[in-house]
């Protein structure tokens, strides 16, 4: 397991200072917003050739979602993701963080012929299945995250995630478990880290307070152990609001997880 922060996170005057500042807090990866990313790929692959830390993902950024009722919509969300699909690839990333719905449903309820929840399932399998084909193409992974209730109606929990991976059967299509949104809507987040191993590529990092790991109550030693026994190899990235300047937090939260990470009992 490696640690890593998103980019917006560090402390630094440009990327380079960034890299240098992640190294000495003590983590080895870094995560890339979408946005603007296609025109950074140059910046990105020159700063982290040759450093310690490494491009770990990149996190949404397309137009749209997934789930849209529109057609022009989700197909400018498609082209979105196939761009940044292929950026993260470029640049030594894993994959893209896919969100497939935020809010309200915009798909209409056709029953009693289909569910709107129903139709949502089969049209994000059939968009995924085309998906994950280009993913396996340019050798990236897509992401699926699953959100709270607060934020979705749709896809909530890891098994929620799991359940469309393998509908799609597609190796590259996986899910991400994100620590805060777990904290709301799994019932044991260790357990059910244990019961998806098999499709978790990636991992965000925040309190139930939503700032970094130690400011809340959420149980980091036995979601931690979970992914040492599924021998998890990937990043671990923080997600979440820093409550004071980064070149204290940062090093900070790196210390108090250390202590989960390095426990073997």
């Amino acid at each position: 397991m490696k640690l890593g922060s998103q980019e917006g996170l560090v402390p630094g005057r440009d990327l380079a200072e960034k890299l240098d500042n992640l190294a000495a807090y003590g983590y080895e990866g870094i995560e890339f917003g979408g946005g603007e990313l296609e025109k950074r790929q140059d910046e990105i692959i020159k700063a982290t050739e040759n450093h310690p830390v490494k491009p770990s993902a990149v996190c949404a950024g397309y137009p749209g979602m997934l789930l849209d009722s529109d057609l022009h919509e989700r197909g400018r969300t498609v082209a979105g993701i196939r761009a940044l699909l292929k950026a993260a690839a470029n640049i030594g990333a894993i994959g893209l963080v896919v969100v497939p719905a935020f809010g309200a449903p915009r798909i209409q309820d056709l029953s009693p012929y289909k569910s709107a929840r129903q139709l949502e399932t089969e049209l994000l399998v059939h968009l995924l299945k085309d998906l994950g084909g280009y993913a396996q193409e340019v050798g990236s992974i897509i992401l699926l995250e699953p959100l709270n209730r607060y934020e979705t109606h749709y896809m909530r929990t890891l098994a929620d995630g799991v359940d469309i991976c393998k509908q799609v059967n597609n190796p590259n299509v996986a899910i991400m478990a994100d620590f805060f949104h777990m904290s709301i809507e799994e019932r044991n987040i260790a357990e059910s880290i244990k019961a998806n191993s098999d499709y978790i590529k990636h991992v965000h990092l925040a309190d139930s307070t939503r700032e970094p790991p130690g400011y809340g109550h959420t149980d980091f030693k036995s979601g931690f152990k979970a992914l040492r026994k599924i021998d998890y190899q990937h990043h671990m990235v923080l997600e979440c609001s820093v409550p004071g300047p980064g070149e204290v937090e940062l090093p900070k939260s790196a210390q108090y997880m250390n202590q989960w990470l390095q426990r073997r009992k």
